[in-house]
């Protein structure tokens, strides 16, 4: 049976990632396999947790996916893993709207697994107790097992603290004010792991030496229990390729979205659209990314250049957020304005204020729609905005969220479609791609 927990904290910014990443990291040096998970929609926390794991760190998002996806993704994920180690969301009881979906505690319950939560204890001492005992007794069906004190001041503070607490939750880690184990950020979260020289070893020693992790694994070990094996996914032969964009311009992918191209037939190539690279394939995957980072090169890149020929020929595409913006005519920065793929009819531009933020829900407008004819449910994140013209055709209409215009979203022309809904396959079914590039390449 593999170990399972979650590491949530009271709100965003107390030192949830920092203690995952730190426990995901001390376990590996202590020579254990661990799978990572993270709640929500976030692209990047997890690229951390994948490049520390060794294997890939999988969402876990109860409104994306439904809670039977989340334990479905967590069992199979889990298999030959000694330890799975769930990273919370924002606060630990913050979900969808007021409600508790697809937040820390929802999952939680789901998956019934314990909690350790992270309190950032700067400025306060008793208050601590009372923070913990609020926390515990919110929702008694959510397993707090232990309690992880970060930016505690001193060893007289941590003996205020304990002095204050009556026992019942442990302290399970004791994390000292540390400015040298921060990971650098930016407007749309931090760093990729790629960018960065983080020292994860430090970070490793930092937490066996601040955190009681073999009593963390024994109280965890205390909740398990047997669980039941899922059955086999269905494998479609691999008959097809499928291009996927993978630089700084293009960046974010959930995994799963990515094994579900794979099971739906998918031979995946990865090429880097700034560096001029087109591999030839039966369909192109463009994600989200910072295309604003490098758009001089991307603007000038050949693979620019041939896309819209492809495109004409039949060549099926799907893009999302940053891919949106380049498969517009053009994409407007600081620097200037840049000519773009010119397939679809819009200019995006970057800005400094946050365009769109949180769950969507759209309906198709239309039944013969290239790309699946159900609801998706769905996450928007950018900066961006994107004006189409006034013929242009749109896929879906928004039940919840932005959208691109007008509570519109996913523009498309050919069998072209991008938009800022950034989908999960818990909701957008891969394989009416797969089938379309299939249908084009059989003509």
């Amino acid at each position: 049976m593999t170990i399972g927990f979650m590491i949530a904290g009271t709100n965003s910014g107390v030192g949830k990632t920092t203690s995952s990443m730190g426990l995901m990291a001390a376990l590996r040096k202590r020579g254990r396999n661990v799978q990572a998970f993270k709640v929500g929609p976030d692209y990047i926390d997890p690229s951390y947790h994948s490049v520390i794991c060794g294997r890939s760190s999988l969402n876990l998002d109860a409104y994306m996916m439904e809670p039977a996806g989340v334990l479905d993704t967590y069992l199979r994920a889990s298999a030959g893993a000694d330890l799975s180690i769930v990273e919370g969301v924002m606060g630990l009881f913050d979900g969808m709207d007021s409600t508790e979906i697809s937040g820390a505690a929802h999952v939680a319950k789901t998956l019934d697994i314990p909690v350790f939560l992270v309190i950032n204890v700067h400025g306060m001492s008793r208050s601590t107790a009372a923070m913990l005992k609020g926390y515990a007794e919110f929702d008694k069906d959510v397993k707090i097992a232990g309690v992880i004190l970060n930016k505690v001041g001193s060893p007289r503070h941590l003996e205020l603290i304990q002095g204050a607490l009556d026992g019942k939750i442990p302290i399970v880690g004791a994390l000292p004010r540390n400015t040298n184990i921060a990971v650098p950020e930016r407007y749309m979260g931090l760093h990729m792991p790629e960018e960065s020289d983080f020292d994860f070893s430090g970070l490793a020693d930092f937490v066996e030496q601040n955190m009681n992790i073999d009593l963390i694994l024994k109280i965890a070990a205390e909740y398990e229990k047997k669980r039941p094996t899922p059955a086999p996914l269905p494998q479609h032969e691999t008959d097809l390729k499928i291009g996927v964009a993978k630089d700084t311009a293009f960046c974010f992918y959930y995994p799963a979205m990515l094994d579900a191209f794979k099971r739906a037939g998918a031979e995946l190539v990865f090429f880097s659209p700034t560096k001029g690279e087109l591999p030839q394939a039966d369909g192109y995957y463009f994600g989200s990314g910072y295309p604003e980072f490098c758009i001089q090169e991307l603007s000038e890149s050949p693979t620019t250049r041939k896309l819209k020929s492809l495109a004409a020929d039949g060549i099926p595409m799907f893009g999302e957020g940053a891919g949106l913006s380049y498969l517009c005519k053009s994409y407007t920065t600081e620097a200037g304005t840049f000519k773009m793929a010119d397939i679809l009819p819009a200019a995006s531009e970057i800005t400094k204020k946050l365009q769109g933020l949180g769950y969507a829900e759209a309906k198709p407008l239309s039944q013969a729609l290239p790309f699946g004819n159900k609801n998706i449910k769905a996450h928007e994140f950018h900066y961006s905005l994107t004006m189409p013209e006034h013929d242009s055709r749109f896929a879906y209409e928004m039940v919840r969220g932005k959208g691109i215009s007008d509570k519109k979203d996913g523009l498309y022309e050919y069998n072209v479609m991008a938009g800022y809904m950034q989908m999960h396959p818990g909701s957008f079914d891969v394989g009416e791609f797969v089938e379309k590039c299939r249908q084009n390449k059989r003509k």
